[in-house]
């Protein structure tokens, strides 16, 4: 199962068990479907904020280092990776509009009724040659007055050579940046504290309105539950195919192309066998045991009872949603 361990985001963490494995599944969801939500049409300042909170959060929780180092390091690398990258790419305002009516139009309408003699043509065209004094002269007169700037303010932040930052530009560059460390890890770090059983009794929990509708909540729930315990059987039915195949030492250049497709394909095909056999193999352990249905033969893994910890992050959570309408 090294598949299973090598891979950064989704793991669930056993050992150590912190308090943010002890709160009640539905406390958690709340506050993870805050941080997916809150973004949304918030300020930069409170995105930034935001990214600070998860920081502080897994910090504070006492995560082991060699857990959160390897999920937040490489996000948190993508993340100033896209603010940069979007902070120097152009803003889209930028584009110099070419006005149809005249720069100054007061200097325009106080021109000489009489128009001047044009000048005389000459003999042949020099295109480096000065313009006449009166056209500059026109010129300087038609030219808005530039006015001085009343305050410090600056469009543009950064400019040196090809690359320029504008406030624009910034503004975009922080909001895709913290939104995506804000998606990615919020969910990631809810997963890492809650057991997959955990998930689906929280969402049974809190879909149970939905049975006055006819809605097989229970049906959803187990459905949910086998999915999330099918996930690891898959990674590693394709784990051992890949070994199987190193085992066979197969060179690739040799077989070409049309051959390496047939190979691929009939690899598909016994990864498809073999999960759909995994798949009997557990409908035929269910049936063993005498289930029927969801709702006749429940397991309750966890008995979901709010404590004095979950309704004190449950009050912080309402001071969260305040912070969030006043200041985000």
């Amino acid at each position: 199962m090294d598949l299973l361990r090598s891979l950064p985001l989704g793991l669930y963490l056993e050992q150590p068990i912190t308090w943010m494995h002890r709160l009640d599944p539905r406390v958690k969801l709340a506050w993870l479907m805050s941080f997916l939500a809150t973004p949304l049409l918030a300020s930069a300042e409170w995105r930034l904020l935001l990214v600070g909170v998860l920081i502080v959060l897994t910090l504070a929780s006492r995560i082991p280092l060699r857990v959160w180092r390897q999920q937040m390091g490489w996000l948190l690398l993508l993340a100033v990776y896209v603010f940069s990258l979007v902070a120097i790419a152009p803003d889209g305002l930028s584009v110099e509009p070419r006005p149809r009516l005249p720069e100054n139009e007061l200097a325009f309408v106080q021109q000489p009724n009489t128009v001047p003699k044009p000048a005389p043509p000459q003999s042949w065209f020099n295109p480096f040659q000065a313009a006449p004094k009166e056209q500059t002269q026109l010129a300087n007169q038609l030219k808005r007055p530039e006015l001085r700037q009343p305050t410090d303010y600056q469009y543009v932040v950064f400019q040196r050579g090809p690359i320029r930052v504008t406030r624009r530009s910034l503004d975009l560059a922080i909001r895709v940046g913290t939104l995506l460390f804000t998606l990615i890890y919020s969910t990631n770090l809810f997963l890492l504290t809650t057991a997959p059983e955990e998930v689906t009794a929280g969402l049974e929990d809190l879909m149970r309105p939905l049975r006055r509708f006819n809605i097989p909540v229970t049906e959803v729930a187990l459905t949910l539950t086998l999915s999330l315990r099918f996930i690891p059987l898959v990674l590693e039915e394709f784990q051992n195919l890949i070994r199987s195949i190193r085992t066979r030492a197969i060179n690739w250049k040799k077989l070409g192309f049309r051959r390496t497709i047939q190979v691929c394909l009939s690899v598909a095909e016994r990864l498809l066998q073999n999960l759909l056999l995994r798949a009997e193999q557990i409908a035929s352990a269910m049936k063993v045991r005498g289930f029927t249905s969801p709702n006749q033969h429940r397991v309750e893994w966890h008995q979901l009872i709010l404590k004095r910890f979950d309704w004190l992050a449950l009050v912080v959570l309402g001071g969260f949603w305040a912070a969030r309408l006043a200041f985000g």
